[in-house]
């Protein structure tokens, strides 16, 4: 005699395929918990260490991104976040965001430290979309240039100095490329310009 093969109920097939889309289901979910957490761990990682770079140790006895703020920035129409950093309980320098919107392939992300006396401890480039091998020399990996803005503050260099050597200015640009470095430029002037605003709001917070 031939047997017939058998086969599940319909109602026991769907229970099957519906306890194996839940397994799935939940495997995925897992993995992307995962995975967002530890690319949040790197961000964070990564933020502080370029905080790091932008403000000497000395400066806080805590870690750089402890006390935030933000505040609106009327003059460029952005919210920048601010690090306010302390010694003793004591303000002593400030961690600005900032973005040079005309840059010459996009938005150019950085963070500008400054003391309470005006004076800039360091300016890093976060995210950018120069071209490489030209306006990518705003990158500390790539040159010093970026570190030329160490110790400056709005009146040294004066005013009409603020701008790259092309146009009468005092800093440097890179060979084939003026539109990155006048960018960057200024917005790090505007950043000073808005901590100057800004100033006995941030270190009274």
């Amino acid at each position: 005699m031939k047997l017939k093969p058998r086969h599940l109920p319909i109602n026991r097939h769907g229970l099957v395929l519906g306890c194996f889309a839940l397994l799935v289901t939940g495997a995925l979910a897992m993995t992307q918990a995962l995975t967002e957490n530890r690319i949040s761990l790197n961000e964070t990682a990564q933020r502080e260490k370029v905080l790091a770079q932008v403000l000497p140790d000395q400066w806080a006895d805590h870690p750089l991104d402890q006390h935030k703020t933000e505040l609106y920035d009327e003059k460029t129409g952005l919210t920048r976040t601010c690090y306010i950093t302390k010694v003793n309980g004591s303000a002593t320098a400030v961690i600005i965001t900032a973005t040079a919107t005309d840059g010459y392939s996009g938005d150019i992300n950085m963070l500008v430290g400054i003391l309470r006396d005006g004076s800039i401890t360091g300016v890093r480039v976060t995210k950018h979309s120069e071209t490489p091998g030209l306006g990518d020399a705003i990158e500390v990996l790539r040159s010093e240039w970026i570190k030329s803005f160490d110790g400056k503050t709005l009146s040294s260099p004066i005013e009409s100095g603020w701008t790259v050597r092309k146009n009468n200015g005092a800093f440097d640009q890179f060979t084939g490329a003026t539109i990155t470095p006048r960018a960057v430029v200024n917005e790090v002037k505007n950043t000073l310009q808005f901590f100057n605003s800004v100033k006995t709001e941030l270190f009274s917070l």
